[in-house]
């Protein structure tokens, strides 16, 4: 499934930083940007510092920790080498020869060679120890700023999923509920309700996810991303809609199946602006 690529900028010593990040967790800082701070020549500056043998350790490293498709044995012939007057080394070469994803190189409009921020951030500490810290001030402002709109949307999708869930509950109050069930009885319908939806959005039910998830707080639908949450307060709205018209559990439960599978599809490609996801991708250029 396609993933939202967002796209922002920093501005550090007069110098435009293009970062993207497709999980709002993992960024992609671009080292050609970096790189015009020390030389207009930006992929030789790029070039020469990954000839270093103590970048190629460090960049094997990353990927041994974060690449379960790393392959170590071409790594250890890059290290080997690294640091001989013969030894060349580009984003392209290392790309190919042990599978990285730290490091990615793009090709169109917004080309250039990006690379996780954990690994961006080294490269511009080589270039300048003052210019590093200067990005950092700038890089943990937009992460900031981010983290506030997610905050800020995730509560209105949580308190929109809250205000559906009452229109839910009320469709199987009227419905589902015949006056002679116990008050443990209709605790289990509206429990059952609920849970049909988990399953069918998340995969699991409440107990499964407690389950798997004993040390987290909250619940199921807590732990849902916006995306998740905007598809379940439409679910829920749906849902009593088909109780209304007396659909049967097993007819919601494909009907809300669909609803839900081009709903997360549709969600997943809003504000693709355009660039094919990181890393990845057929705008990638090895």
């Amino acid at each position: 499934m396609p993933r939202t690529i967002k796209k922002e900028t920093i501005y550090v010593g007069g110098i435009s930083i293009a970062v993207y990040t497709s999980d709002f967790e993992n960024d992609f800082l671009s080292l050609t940007d970096i790189a015009k701070y020390k030389s207009d020549d930006a992929n030789a500056t790029i070039c020469n510092w990954m000839r270093n043998r103590e970048t190629i350790e460090f960049l094997g490293l990353w990927e041994s920790l974060h690449n379960q498709d790393f392959k170590p044995l071409e790594f250890e012939g890059f290290r080997g080498e690294a640091g001989l007057h013969a030894f060349t080394m580009s984003p392209s070469k290392w790309i190919e020869g042990v599978n990285a994803i730290g490091i990615v190189s793009k090709a169109g409009r917004y080309g250039g060679t990006y690379a996780h921020s954990d690994i961006a951030l080294e490269f511009a500490s080589w270039i300048s120890a003052s210019f590093k810290l200067l990005i950092v001030k700038d890089y943990q402002r937009l992460k900031k700023d981010e983290n506030s709109r997610l905050s800020l949307n995730w509560n209105l999708n949580r308190e929109i999923a809250k205000l559906n869930y009452r229109i839910h509950t009320d469709a199987i109050r009227d419905h589902l509920i015949p006056p002679e069930l116990t008050q443990d009885q209709i605790f289990f319908k509206y429990a059952n309700e609920a849970d049909m939806l988990n399953v069918v959005l998340f995969g699991m039910t409440a107990k499964q996810w407690r389950d798997a998830n004993p040390g987290k707080k909250g619940n199921i639908r807590d732990d849902a991303n916006l995306n998740q949450l905007l598809v379940l307060a439409n679910m829920e709205s749906y849902n009593a809609i088909l109780i209304g018209q007396g659909k049967t559990m097993s007819e919601r439960i494909v009907l809300l199946r669909e609803l839900a599978v081009k709903q997360m599809e549709t969600l997943s490609m809003v504000s693709m602006d355009g660039i094919k996801q990181l890393p990845g991708g057929d705008s990638e250029k090895e």
